[in-house]
């Protein structure tokens, strides 16, 4: 691909391919519209990626910096270095609107926008992503990963897993 003359990728061009690499447990959201990544940008001519994991001992961290490499090491990156951070840490509230359709249209409820305000959106009803319902009720904070929770909907009779806000 193109680069430009100081032989380092435009950073617009390294953003677009970062949308390409899916979240491995979500496999229609970006980890970019997941809110992961933080910040690009070169260190000399090294290529820097700095993420935050959703939860600290994700168990697709691995993989996602190894599609993350390889990504842009596709589209010409020469030196890739993947900078995890805990600092400040990941919150739902990273999730882009697109992400969040996505999410829906994938079945699985989006997080509540909380604003640091935990306790109000674990407190809230959770909005089925079928029917839109909030006569919904949480049946195990423990869903099929560590940040879903499975809701039943009493509206349209679906179970469903929402994605915990965080």
């Amino acid at each position: 691909m193109s680069t430009v003359e100081r032989d380092v990728l435009d950073l617009d061009h390294v953003w677009r391919a970062l949308e390409q690499v899916k979240d491995p447990e979500i496999p229609v959201i970006s980890i970019v519209e997941l809110g992961l990544i933080r910040q690009v940008g070169y260190a000399g001519r090294r290529l820097v990626v700095t993420m935050t994991p959703s939860f600290i001992g994700c168990p697709a961290l691995d993989v996602m910096r190894q599609e993350v490499r390889r990504r842009l090491q596709a589209i010409g990156a020469d030196q890739v270095e993947v900078k995890t951070v805990l600092s400040p840490p990941w919150t739902s509230d990273w999730i882009t609107p697109a992400g969040r359709e996505k999410l829906r249209a994938f079945g699985l409820a989006p997080p509540p926008l909380h604003g640091g305000d935990l306790e109000a959106s674990l407190q809230a009803a959770a909005r089925c992503p079928y029917c839109e319902s909030t006569d919904t009720e949480l049946k195990n904070s423990f869903g099929s990963t560590l940040c879903r929770a499975i809701y039943f909907c009493n509206s349209c009779s679906q179970p469903f897993e929402q994605f915990k806000p965080l």
